[in-house]
């Protein structure tokens, strides 16, 4: 009866993991949409919200350390139970990344940009938290291996729109110094958006690391 109870546990912790990750893409859209669409109510319900995921995150370190300390699993259960708690730190990080969009929306006044295209690289980003999440749940090796090359795509994608606002910024004419101020505070917010995309991204690479090491033992996409 206590190893059925053990193994009820293991299959609690993976569930509530997933569902942390769909809770947390659920605010990763919601902040996208609110810099979409200058909404900010929809962004204080992000900045808000960020108080479920953290004590979500608490509630599972919770499970992961009782887990350590009262069953003292070996072997692939260890693996399993290090790999969920690194996990969840990944998801958390995410989670205040996507508070930051939310930030980014209420202090955005205006949209000096067009060229940089901020919501293909969060759909791309989205979409590798979700294979990610999905790998771990299903413990997909070959997907785990597929994101950390996606991951590249996402780099390029971040440097080449980084490149394209300091390029705007070097051939603007501005006269005034306000107007030089309130445009660098604009460029400022934009470099600090692709950023925050791009560690999402390296977030979903980080829970596919540690789903190759829970399942394969493999820490080759661990750095």
């Amino acid at each position: 009866m206590a190893r059925e109870s053990y193994q009820e546990q293991l299959t609690a912790l993976r569930e509530d993991v997933c569902y942390m990750g769909e809770v947390v893409m659920e605010r990763l859209r919601m902040g996208l949409d609110a810099l979409d669409r200058k909404d900010d109510s929809l962004a204080r319900e992000v900045i808000e919200g960020d108080y479920e995921v953290n004590q979500m995150y608490l509630d599972l370190e919770q499970q992961c350390v009782d887990l350590l300390a009262l069953q003292q699993p070996v072997a692939s259960d260890l693996r399993f139970i290090a790999a969920s708690f690194k996990i969840i730190t990944d998801l958390e990080r995410i989670a205040d990344l996507a508070v930051n969009l939310g930030e980014y929306t209420i202090d955005a006044e205006r949209d000096l940009f067009p060229d940089v295209d901020i919501q293909e690289m969060g759909v791309a980003t989205l979409e590798m938290v979700d294979d990610a999440v999905q790998a771990y749940d299903t413990e997909d090796v070959e997907a785990c291996r597929e994101l950390a090359a996606r991951d590249d795509d996402v780099d390029l994608v971040a440097e080449r729109a980084s490149e394209i606002v300091v390029r705007d910024l070097i051939e603007r004419e501005l006269d005034e110094s306000d107007e030089v101020e309130d445009l660098l505070q604009d460029v400022s917010r934009l470099l600090l958006t692709i950023r925050d995309l791009e560690r999402i991204g390296d977030h979903a690479v980080n829970i596919a690391a540690r789903t190759l090491y829970m399942v394969e033992n493999d820490d080759e996409l661990i750095y």
